[in-house]
């Protein structure tokens, strides 16, 4: 076997810096191999080691009662009463996606299932944050194409209903775009599996996919920003096969209804190199790996190949020993690899041999516990000062500029999205795409499950701080909207370049916001992904992404029957506006599609009252008095009614107004905390009186009437009409 001499230069081109190589070193006391030297680069990258984020992360808040499993597994979980549990967690593939959009997308929606399974759930709702450059750009029709294509087949073949997310296009992500998949799973308390392999002398086993070349350096190269060259990493970029992963699933599921696995981890990022540093490091052993054992689809596989490769639908699994022949008629019936291929031990050490020979021999905490940690320096964001509302230029009609915001890229329609998802399959799916939550049966329960995704990265840009905190907050409100009880959140952090002082500022903020509005409104952190390094150079001019924290919500419907949705429903309806109005036009919709401007700091949010408007619409949802609820948010008071009069088929008349706001500051102003409900006159005196009770702003803003939007001194806007403009983008969009 040829031995390949370890350079300066073979150093750095695994994103090992000299300061983490003489540490490599004082681990070792000797030069690594070859295989080690890889092993460390992918185990040491920012994607698998969070080098420049563990500090901060700790910060958040991730314990409370309803938590089962906080982060530091492969999903975390929450308790649902009744022995029931949801698992969930949120992943990037954000470079995989912009090299090759369609697996890309599709091996991260396969990925984030895996996770979820490997704890013992059958996965039951999917959702997305997808982030695309300017429609103007060359490159955003063919990426919208292929990563939408790719997340259905992937979904709609493993047979889970994708019943929500978010899309969104900026300029500002023309080179480096976001792709953020979420999945959430059903568990009993009684059978939740984790990754610590406990124990000595247990058999450690490879079932699934062979393995092949696909994906090597994946995960390094997550941790890298973009340059020219971008499209030569095609190779990094792993393959998927969603009908293999569904004979992964089931077969896990039946191995998981006995009582043979002691652990188990997926091969996601740095394949089996990281599986088995984690059920290592977390059950306090070694691992001794022989490689010839390893199931492979091509010849010649060197150790460093067979250790680096994200080949995908593979599994790592520790049985108790005797169980292996019983484990293997299993995954035999389904068609699927199953391969001995160590042993646990004392020592420690990840020790791998290939061909006889030891090709690896090192230290599992120098790999886990014991990676790098920076603490980098920052610079505090600085943000800009409020915008009055006068100061911003009003249109020469409101409902004008209502058709032109909702007929833009980013208020228009998501239809051609999701309707290229199953979001009904299993038969569970109560809250289809296009409301404010996705919501799905707990399976022969009265029960349901609420999910939600969100951030508004033009905030989180102006204003880090406030804008981790309204992350955060639109998903609580989301929730609550359907009338889901907040559970906890996943996040997927995707920020530029944190060698940057001012990118590590925008992160350090945004952490500060989140964790506070996190404690304040009971709703932890329980499971999460850090994509940094979303970056790209050309020219030598650095183009860092918006601050993007993801955030990924879950709440609890006691009743289903009492869930509440968007779209108005009965003739005469009063129309109610709940939270303050202020006219917050900084950092609007209005301003960036109307005005064509981007200025001011964003809303502030005041988080107890988000507290306190959440729970008092979810008492109204509960008490059966309102019949439609949206949370209002992107766009207004006005985008947020126009959605429900197009969801629900019926127009509003708008009543007189006393607001001494300019028309277009309150119509259009993002101002925070705020919901609109429908209900029946005879609601109108008990919703004002608990709402008073509450000490929260409440009145009547119109009634439900008709097929148009009706606002005083304009001509009406037929629904017909805006519905065709609110449509037509999209498709038009991709057709050309």
């Amino acid at each position: 076997m040829t031995k390949i001499k370890i350079t300066p230069e073979l150093v750095a081109e695994h994103g090992i810096n000299e300061q983490e190589y003489e540490h490599l070193l004082d681990i070792l006391g000797r030069e690594p191999s070859y295989t080690e030297l890889g092993i460390f680069s992918v185990m040491w990258s920012e994607h698998c080691s969070y080098k420049s984020s563990r500090f901060w992360l700790k910060q958040l808040p991730t314990e409370g009662p309803q938590v089962i499993q906080g982060p530091g597994e492969n999903a975390g979980i929450v308790d649902l009463g009744d022995g029931d549990a949801a698992v969930f967690k949120m992943e990037s593939h954000n470079h995989p996606s912009y090299i090759e959009p369609y697996q890309g997308a599709a091996t991260g929606v396969g990925g984030i299932m895996r996770d979820i399974f490997t704890m013992g759930a059958r996965p039951v709702a999917n959702m997305n944050a997808l982030r695309f450059g300017s429609p103007a750009h060359k490159k955003t029709r063919h990426l919208v194409a292929g990563v939408v294509s790719g997340i259905g087949d992937y979904g709609n073949c493993m047979g889970v209903p994708t019943i929500g997310g978010e899309t969104d296009f900026d300029s500002r992500y023309n080179n480096n775009i976001l792709v953020n998949a979420m999945c959430v799973g059903l568990i009993k308390t009684d059978k939740i599996f984790y990754c610590a392999a406990h124990g000595t002398g247990n058999p450690v086993i490879y079932v699934g996919s062979k393995t092949g070349r696909d994906g090597i350096h994946g995960a390094t190269m997550a941790s890298a920003e973009f340059a020219e060259d971008s499209e030569e990493k095609r190779p990094t970029v792993q393959v998927g096969d969603p009908f293999t992963e569904k004979l992964l699933l089931e077969a896990c599921l039946e191995l998981m209804a006995g009582d043979t696995i002691i652990a188990i981890q997926d091969m996601g990022a740095a394949g089996l190199t990281s599986s088995s540093v984690e059920m290592a490091d977390k059950g306090g052993v070694g691992f001794a790996l022989d490689l010839d054992m390893i199931p492979q689809r091509e010849t010649n596989m060197t150790a460093y190949e067979m250790l680096l490769s994200e080949s995908q639908e593979r599994m790592l699994m520790v049985l108790k020993p005797g169980s292996e022949e019983a484990a293997r008629k299993i995954f035999e019936k389904w068609e699927l690899d199953f391969a001995i291929v160590g042993l646990t031990n004392d020592t420690n050490h990840l020790t791998i041999t290939h061909q006889g020979e030891v090709v690896a021999d090192i230290p599992v905490a120098s790999l886990a516990d014991s990676a790098p940690e920076y603490q980098r320096p920052f610079v505090e964001p600085t943000p800009p000062p409020a915008i009055k509302p006068q100061d911003v230029k009003a249109p020469p009609s409101i409902l004008g500029a209502l058709a032109l915001m909702m007929a833009s890229p980013n208020l228009c329609s998501r239809r051609w999205i999701w309707e290229q998802y199953d979001h009904m399959v299993m038969g569970d799916t109560i809250g289809r795409p296009g409301g404010d939550a996705g919501v799905v049966r707990i399976h022969d329960t009265k029960k349901g499950l609420a999910v939600t995704t969100d951030v508004t990265p033009r905030y989180v840009t102006a204003d880090p701080y406030e804008g981790g905190k309204q992350a955060v907050a639109e998903a609580a409100r989301n929730l609550s909207a359907v009338g889901a009880r907040p559970l906890a959140i996943t996040d997927c952090l995707n920020f530029g370049n944190p060698e940057r002082p001012e990118i590590m500022g925008q992160f350090v903020a945004a952490i500060k916001g989140m964790g506070e509005a996190c404690e304040m409104l009971n709703f932890p952190v329980v499971s999460g992904n850090v994509s940094l390094y979303n970056e790209t150079v050309i020219d030598g001019v650095y183009e860092n992404i918006p601050p993007t924290p993801a955030i990924g919500g879950v709440g609890l419907i006691e009743d289903t029957d009492l869930m509440c949705d968007i779209a108005f429903k009965d003739e005469g309806d009063a129309v109610i506006l709940i939270g303050p109005e202020r006219g917050w036009l900084g950092q609007s919709i209005y301003q960036e599609v109307v005005m064509g401007m981007l200025e001011g700091a964003p809303p502030p949010v005041d988080l107890e009252l988000e507290k306190k408007i959440g729970a008092l619409v979810r008492t109204l949802i509960r008490k059966k008095l309102v019949n439609a609820v949206h949370d209002c948010s992107g766009g207004g008071l006005m985008v947020t009614v126009a959605e429900m009069a197009l969801a629900g088929n019926k127009g509003i008349e708008f009543g007189p107004t006393d607001n001494k706001l300019p028309a277009h500051a309150l119509w259009f102003g993002e101002d925070q905390a705020r919901f609109v409900l429908t209900c029946k006159e005879e609601n109108l005196a008990k919703i004002a009186m608990t709402a008073q009770f509450s000490q929260l702003p409440t009145g009547m803003i119109g009634t439900v009437k008709g097929d148009s939007i009706i606002l005083k001194d304009e001509d009406p806007l037929r629904l017909d009409t805006l519905r065709l403009m609110h449509e037509a983008w999209l498709p038009g969009f991709m057709k050309v």
